[in-house]
């Protein structure tokens, strides 16, 4: 099939099947005497395989270590284990973060006691303050 097609199968545009393939993500493709690529089901698994890492947060290098786990079935997945096992502590320290960033937005939000009143509204006092002294808001 050619690239079009590859993208249409895949859901992927053209760019970043291309892209993929400058990344060396993908095995290069066969070529027609008039050099169009023609790529094979294999292919397509390939990029179906890289869409769904790239869906779960996995950067270009994380999906370039997993096709090179993927691409030797003999050898150990303890670097996929060890890379998955990163990966959730990455998460676990974004959730972290979120439920912090959540407690000043609630508490900020508790500041305005009189919403129709812009010029005391108890938010804008704050963030007016934090800005000025460069504090962490509340």
């Amino acid at each position: 099939m050619q690239i079009g097609e590859l993208a249409r199968s895949t859901g992927l545009k053209v760019e970043t099947i291309r892209y993929y393939e400058r990344e060396h993500l993908l095995p290069l493709p066969q070529r027609t005497k008039g050099n169009y690529r023609l790529y094979s089901p294999r292919h397509a698994e390939r990029l179906r395989f890289i869409r769904f890492c790239r869906s779960i947060d996995m950067s270009l290098d994380e999906v370039r270590i997993l096709i090179g786990a993927l691409d030797t079935p003999s050898g150990s997945c303890l670097t996929v284990n060890a890379l998955l096992d990163e990966k959730i502590a990455e998460v676990d320290a974004r959730v972290d973060e979120l439920h912090k960033l959540q407690d000043q937005l609630r508490q900020l939000r508790g500041l305005c006691q009189q919403p129709d009143q812009g010029e005391i509204c108890g938010i804008l006092v704050e963030l007016n303050r934090c800005t000025e002294s460069r504090k962490p808001v509340v």
